[in-house]
């Protein structure tokens, strides 16, 4: 069993039993947040999309306390290692194949975006994850379903920075996943969206479980 517990925007704690993991952790700036970074421990990996304020977030905080690998492209790294990451805890990738990171693989993945994107995948206990960070569509997401076959996609919907709901549910088509956890809206008022609407476009196609930030779902058996 894999639990997967939004703490909002683009911001995930997932937990797949032998790792934990969290995604771009914009919590102590985000009035929203379900958790501040004082809260996080126990995670083996800091993953980071990209290099903006709201998904770098607390990633250098919860990696030094943690004493956690913080994954991301090598140059966002970089710039953690100047906001004060510590040397050791530095994993600097890009975007190809899976690499074995000791408790889990992961693969950074193509995202169309501002700020040295990239999507991860995460693969763990027979679960594959994908978090396709900020991004809007591209027909590569074709590749990275037949690629990964990634059984739960975390998508963004808020439109404006991102793909918006409709955008996400075809993004979800080509990939092929079996869920869907809709992600970064309703944060600001410029990514306000209903994500019933891609609950909708899905009905008969994939799960849409609709959480509220510090909700959770819970995937396998």
């Amino acid at each position: 069993m894999v639990e997967f517990k939004w703490l909002g925007h683009a911001a995930w704690l997932i937990d797949f039993g032998t790792a934990k993991v969290i995604i771009d952790p914009f919590l102590d700036s985000n009035p929203a947040s379900a958790m501040k970074s004082a809260e996080i421990n126990g995670v083996d990996y800091v993953f980071v999309t990209h290099n903006h304020f709201d998904h770098m977030g607390d990633a250098v905080k919860i990696a030094n306390a943690n004493n956690a690998k913080l994954v991301a492209v090598f140059e966002t790294v970089e710039e953690a290692k100047k906001a004060g990451l510590k040397e050791e805890l530095a994993m600097g990738m890009n975007i190809g194949t899976y690499v074995n990171l000791g408790k889990l693989e992961a693969a950074l993945t193509f995202a169309l975006h501002s700020g040295n994107p990239s999507g991860v995948v995460i693969r763990c206990n027979g679960v594959t994850a994908y978090h396709a960070g900020d991004t809007g569509l591209f027909g590569d997401m074709k590749l990275i379903g037949e690629t990964y076959k990634p059984e739960v996609a975390m998508l963004p919907i808020g439109g404006f920075f991102t793909m918006g709901p409709k955008e996400a549910a075809r993004a979800a088509e080509w990939l092929g996943t079996k869920v869907v956890l809709p992600m970064h809206f309703n944060t600001f008022p410029a990514i306000k969206q209903n994500p019933e609407e891609l609950k909708e476009m899905l009905k008969s196609k994939a799960e849409v479980p609709i959480l509220n930030p510090g909700d959770s779902y819970s995937f396998g058996n």
